[in-house]
């Protein structure tokens, strides 16, 4: 959507306006801030007041390793620590101990308040003492220190605290001289001569890899009509030879035992299918709003084939994504004197139609105004779990502080549907290839109208859409077949037309690309991967070629500017990549450090010599470098010098993000973190309404603009609220050098602070 120079020219005027009382407002809560987490703080210092005379406070503990044993990973070891100090924010203040200290003695409110918000202090226990030192001794030796001893060290401070040290002697650590396997069943044995294994002579010995070993054969096994095996059936024999550090290792499959008095062993056996039927597990069974062919599609357990565990999960997800089924459960009932299985697929669904209603407020520079959307939804729209939606939106503005306009009010009104697939549409598509991914195939219809004092823009777009991901589930991708957008532009009144369209003195020729009809045809490809640790992002769209190939080859008609037009209306020609990396350096549950880099770059071409606005970059704000408010940053060391059309010069054909975040928990919902941005958009052509805009190695490293700061997280787990402030540390569009290029050196709370309201992390 395009941000309005009206609005922007208001922002601006009001933020002239207060630019001092915000300053002095800011600078308060900061000092304010402050002088609360030093009371606070100091206030820690007496949380051991109301311990007993044998009663010590916990403080710091610490894991460490013998000297000599580098390769030791003590942050992991840190797990298994039976207790802990307290909390500390940052990992530097305890400030949760502090708010317990501030507490008096009676129950009055506020004191139960305060120790409800608080920490009380952790007393320190030498029987969790000893336990974690039993606990990491036995960590060490499943990671082959068989040998390892573990020491307490206990360091008595002023004020009845005490600091715990687990000092770590390894010792030598043991490998594994001879491995031999023991498969007390013929069949299996022959099955699993060939199977790669996690074990093998001369690894270190490490009880996490031999229990990883029995997991695999049990799924491998499973995989292989073994219904009634698991990994208990898997045991090891380890001699060990202290003198050489080495240990002889075996590895034993005990058979299948029968009998009611007796055990005797017996071959394990292979489990086939003998049917598979479907029901709703209600009163009349028979009734499942599903076609055959659906619950078909999404089985993958076979009649006649082996059973697998696999395919008993395959068939849980594809059941699970659709969304007209409420509730599965597949049971299996053995037929008797046989080693066949009977498969009962029970399915209930939801009822497949719904209608909401959603009013919200609105307050846009100040305007304030109300929007409401209806939707009604079918989730089962052809008895295949197709999902189809339609929306329609109504939003009204009372504006204020135009002149020269005959009407002042803003209306927006929309139409949009969508018809979801939950299944790869696409010919020439084995039915093998559509049960391995699962895809979804989507089609968009969306009429949009805007009518503003200004002018009246209307939006008709269509889109054809494929989502899918194979079984490993940390990939996914999307393929965007075509996208069609028509913008144009029924009205602009004389007033908005005079001052900023055919006004003499403004040559920009981005605000007036953006204001003139525009026809946009696109494909895009998108892939990402996700390991909760990591997470990488593509995206790569052109639009454009498909219809300059037509135009050129069959003679389009051209404007007077010479592009080629489709529908009597230029259409726009470009390309677009962009790629996102979120990396987590360090930390576990309560603490990380994460890295994010981002970079995108779009590039106009052929038809066009301007990006469409929706497709340039912009910088600043809530997800990129936060010491700028949003759109406020770039191209380059530009400086805006006319805020009435800020959104339309403050925009890119290339961007850099560099992230770094250390995210805390701190109690309760709350979440702390301190972070650094850097960052700026570029233009990769020289716009002279942009100057200092367009991109050179020269300039790359010195219009890169720094921030700092900190922020404040409420996770409700469906949902986090984010505050941050951010401050600016380096200004590559400054004014004079000691003033404004490092605000590092010299900080202006007035100038150089940004606040940040948001749902969701940065990355």
């Amino acid at each position: 959507m395009i941000t309005f120079a009206s609005k922007m020219e208001k922002k601006e005027e009001v933020r002239r306006k207060n630019k001092v009382v915000y300053g002095v407002r800011r600078s308060s809560s900061i000092s304010f801030f402050l002088i609360l987490t030093a009371f606070i703080f100091f206030s820690s210092c007496s949380a051991t007041r109301d311990l007993s005379d044998n009663e010590l406070m916990l403080d710091k503990v610490k894991v460490v390793a013998d000297g000599k044993y580098k390769d030791i990973n003590t942050y992991q070891l840190k797990n298994y620590v039976r207790q802990k100090g307290n909390a500390r924010w940052f990992s530097s203040m305890k400030i949760p101990l502090g708010v317990y200290a501030m507490a008096g003695k009676d129950s009055s409110w506020i004191n139960r308040t305060l120790r409800q918000m608080g920490e009380a202090p952790v007393v320190y226990d030498t029987l969790l003492a000893r336990q974690t030192c039993e606990d990491l001794q036995m960590a060490l030796q499943n990671k082959g220190y068989l040998d390892a001893e573990v020491e307490l060290h206990v360091d008595k401070k002023k004020h009845k605290k005490i600091d715990a040290i687990y000092l770590l002697r390894p010792g030598q650590p043991y490998t594994v001289n001879t491995y031999t396997t023991d498969i007390r069943d013929s069949v299996i044995a022959e099955l699993l001569k060939d199977r790669k294994t996690l074990l093998h002579e001369g690894m270190q010995f490490n009880a996490e890899t031999m229990a990883s070993e029995r997991s695999q054969i049990s799924s491998y096994l499973q995989d292989r009509g073994y219904f009634r095996f698991h990994k208990e059936y898997v045991t090891y024999h380890a001699q060990k030879d202290a003198a050489h550090h080495h240990v002889a290792l075996t590895q034993v499959l005990h058979p299948y035992q029968v009998g009611d008095e007796v055990l005797r062993d017996t071959l394990h056996s292979q489990y086939g299918i003998r049917k598979v039927s479907y029901g709703s597990g209600l009163a009349d069974d028979s009734v499942i709003h599903l076609r055959q062919r659906v619950l078909e599609e999404n089985t993958f357990l076979k009649a006649g084939g082996l059973y697998s565990a696999s395919d008993l999960q395959n068939t849980y997800n594809h059941f699970g994504r659709l969304g007209a089924v409420r509730y599965t459960n597949i049971s299996f009932e053995q037929v008797p004197d046989t080693t066949l299985l009977d498969a009962m697929i029970q399915v209930q669904t939801n009822k497949p139609s719904t209608i909401s209603f959603q009013p919200e407020g609105t307050n846009t520079a100040g305007d304030f105004g109300a929007a409401a959307s209806l939707t009604y939804q079918n989730r089962n729209l052809f008895r295949g779990s197709e999902t189809f939606s339609v929306q329609l939106r109504g939003a009204y503005e009372a504006i204020k502080g135009l002149e020269g306009y005959s009407n002042q009010d803003y209306i927006e009104y929309s139409l949009e549907s969508r018809l979801s697939f939950p299944r790869f549409i696409f010919p020439f598509l084995s039915r093998d290839v559509r049960r391995r991914i699962t895809a979804t195939s989507e089609l968009t219809l969306l009429y949009d109208s805007q009518d503003r004092p200004e002018f009246h823009r209307r939006v008709l777009s269509a889109g054809w859409h494929y989502q899918w991901r194979p079984q490993n589930r940390h990939h996914s991708y999307n393929f965007d077949l075509i996208d069609l957008n028509y913008v144009f532009m029924p009205w602009i009144s004389e007033t908005f037309r005079k001052e900023y369209l055919d006004n003499t003195t403004n040559s920009n020729a981005i605000l007036r690309y953006n204001y003139q009809n525009l026809f946009i045809m696109r494909m895009g490809f998108g892939y990402s991967f996700n390991t909760g640790k990591m997470a990488l992002k593509t995206h790569l769209e052109t639009a454009g070629n498909l219809l300059d190939v037509c135009a050129r080859s069959f003679g389009g008609q051209r404007n007077a500017l010479g592009q080629y037009k489709v529908f009597d209306i230029a259409y726009a020609q470009y390309v677009k990549a962009d790629f996102e990396f979120t990396r987590q350096l360090a930390g576990g549950k309560n603490d990380q450090l994460v890295f994010h880099f981002g970079l995108g770059v779009a590039y106009p071409y052929g038809n066009s010599d301007v990006l469409p606005f929706e497709k340039r970059y912009f910088s600043g704000g809530a997800n990129s470098v936060r010491g700028w408010s949003v759109r406020s940053l770039g191209p380059g060391s530009y400086k805006d010098k006319d805020g009435k059309i800020n959104f339309i010069t403050q925009t890119g054909d290339m961007k850099l993000d560099l992230n770094l975040e250390y995210r805390m928990k701190l109690f309760w919902k709350f979440s702390g973190a301190l972070f650094a941005d850097a960052g700026n958009i570029w233009t990769l052509r020289d716009y002279k309404d942009q100057p200092g805009g367009q991109l050179t190695l020269d300039s790359l490293i010195n219009d890169l603009a720094v921030s700092y700061g900190l922020g404040l997280r409420l996770n409700f787990d469906y949902f986090i609220l984010r505050f941050d402030l951010g401050m600016k540390a380096i200004n590559p569009a400054f004014e004079t050098e000691n003033e404004a290029h490092y605000p590092l050196i010299h900080p202006d709370f007035g100038r150089d602070l940004a606040f940040h309201f948001a749902v969701g992390l940065p990355f």
